[in-house]
């Protein structure tokens, strides 16, 4: 079936197949159902469908499940015997056990070729939303980016970031009379968010070499698409740091893919697993640019298939984009999850034979109520479909495997070691080190100036002894002054009462000695 993806048997007894167009394959879709229903198996299924139609992947695995891809099934494996006979009941003739070409990536280089972006890249919109930043604080980060493009500071990992705001607030007055209020409070906060995302290993995300989108969109020398597998069960401690980079991978290939119109098959096909962390706590304008790249990055030839427990995690704005439906099991123990089930039953086109609200709840594992786009783009009828088994191993590979697979890989050594050229950090660096020297120039000049002003003094004395300190003369001006003092009080009380009566007693005893 080389025009479609085959998922699997539907109709009366399974017999009918059921498949996922690659020509409307760009029109995106969503995966749903509770925990256990089957969903991760059916992702599997899809991404060996496209990289056996050529078409290049890129999923994340949260449960580290996804990493059978690159290893063919078994026929030792406990299930191999219900493999085969749910491929016979669903007429998949053609079923066997091959591996996928894979590569792995990590942000934290850990399980896979480090990923890494710039800061400048990453943009103030989405660092706010990764930042957990109030508007306030978002508007003194863009000051920052602004100021970057206007002094020509290139922002490329955190450190950059971090000196920037520092230089911002050092130099605040001056700023706020051009770009508005800075406040050293907001500054201040941005700068404990930063430190947070480094404790949470988020730094190693921003730096070079930055990663080429070229190199998720290859395939092997067979023609099949590469399975671009993200290690994400450690990143899962941080939901937004994982959000906020599949928001960006998903924003870098809208504004740099060309367009192609409609293409008879996806150029990239994107997975985004656990959809509903991207739409937590979002703000309306994240939201309105998620629903912008998901109108329009279909004439990129790239398909968007979101993976949540409910649809109804996802805004009604972007499922009203997603066309093919693969729709496992919910549950309804609550009246809230009742209403789910109904909004999410009345999202399909009804099929005569069952109630579509029935065969959600009813499905079993490995079962799903599936509809997907035929002629036109038009939904098909809703049907209820057991899923074919998967070709690849079911589970994931040893830690030895995988180290073989990144060792043998074409981008080992590509990315893994950081570059770190001169950017902002280096250059307002240099612009501090370099004031300061100035400083000191300035100074030495000065007193250098002020030495001939001395030998001149020391050239005009008559006399070889040293030169009397201010202190000194003040000492002797304040003796004079004290002598001074003491004679004029002696004169004034001679002239006074005191002074006549010694007179007269002077006088009075020469006249009586006569």
């Amino acid at each position: 079936m080389t025009e479609q993806v085959f998922l699997g048997g539907g109709g009366e007894d399974y017999g009918t197949p059921q498949g996922l167009a690659l020509k409307y394959a760009n029109r995106h879709g969503l995966i749903a159902g509770a925990t256990g229903t089957g969903k991760t198996v059916t992702l599997q299924i899809l991404a060996e469908g496209f990289s056996n139609a050529g078409v290049p992947v890129i999923l994340s695995d949260v449960k580290g499940d996804l990493s059978g891809l690159a290893k063919a099934g078994s026929d030792s494996h406990k299930l191999h015997s219900a493999f085969t006979s749910r491929a016979e009941k669903i007429g998949f003739t053609g079923y066997g056990y091959h591996a996928c070409p894979v590569t792995f990536w990590d942000l934290y280089g850990a399980q896979g070729h480090p990923v890494r972006t710039t800061v400048a890249e990453m943009g103030p919109l989405l660092l706010a939303r990764l930042l957990e930043l109030s508007e306030a604080q978002e508007g003194i980060l863009n000051i920052a980016f602004r100021l970057a493009d206007d002094e020509g500071l290139p922002l490329l990992d955190l450190k950059d970031l971090q000196a920037l705001l520092v230089w911002t607030g050092e130099n605040r007055s001056q700023l706020s009379l051009r770009y508005g209020n800075v406040s050293p409070a907001s500054i201040g906060a941005i700068q404990r968010r930063l430190l947070v995302l480094e404790n949470q290993g988020g730094a190693g995300l921003f730096g070079e070499p930055a990663l080429a989108l070229s190199d998720l969109m290859r395939c092997d020398e067979a023609g099949r698409g590469m399975v671009n597998i993200l290690a994400a069960d450690k990143l899962m401690a941080a939901p937004g740091l994982y959000a906020t980079f599949l928001l960006w991978l998903l924003s870098e290939l809208f504004e740099e893919l060309p367009e192609v119109g409609d293409p008879d098959k996806p150029r990239l096909v994107f997975f985004f697993d656990e959809a509903h962390l991207l739409f937590d706590d979002a703000p309306k304008a994240l939201i309105d640019k998620v629903e912008q790249v998901a109108r329009l990055i279909r004439s990129k030839g790239v398909g968007v298939y979101f993976i949540t427990q409910n649809p109804a995690d996802v805004p009604e704005d972007i499922l009203g984009q997603l066309g093919n439906r693969i729709q496992h099991a919910l549950r309804a123990f609550t009246a809230k999850d009742r209403k789910n089930l109904r909004l999410a039953a009345g999202t399909y086109r009804e099929n005569p034979r069952f109630p579509t609200e029935d065969a959600i709840r009813e499905v079993g594992v490995g079962e799903a109520v599936t509809s997907m786009l035929q002629k036109k783009g038009v939904p098909g009828v809703v049907e209820r479909t057991l899923i074919r088994p998967p070709s690849t191993q079911l589970g994931p590979i040893t830690e030895q495997e995988r180290a073989a697979i990144l060792k043998a890989s074409d981008m080992a050594g590509k990315y893994d070691t950081p570059v770190d050229r001169r950017s902002a950090y280096e250059i307002l660096a240099q612009r501090a080190q370099t004031a300061a020297q100035e400083a000191e120039t300035s100074e030495t000049e000065a007193e250098e100036s002020a030495q001939p002003m001395a030998r001149e003094f020391n050239a005009a004395r008559r006399y070889s002894g040293s030169r009397v300190s201010r202190s000194t003369s003040r000492s002797y001006r304040e003796k004079d002054t004290f002598t001074s003092a003491m004679s004029e009080a002696v004169i004034k009380e001679l002239k006074g009462t005191t002074g006549r009566r010694i007179v007269r007693g002077i006088l009075g005893s020469l006249f009586r000695g006569r």
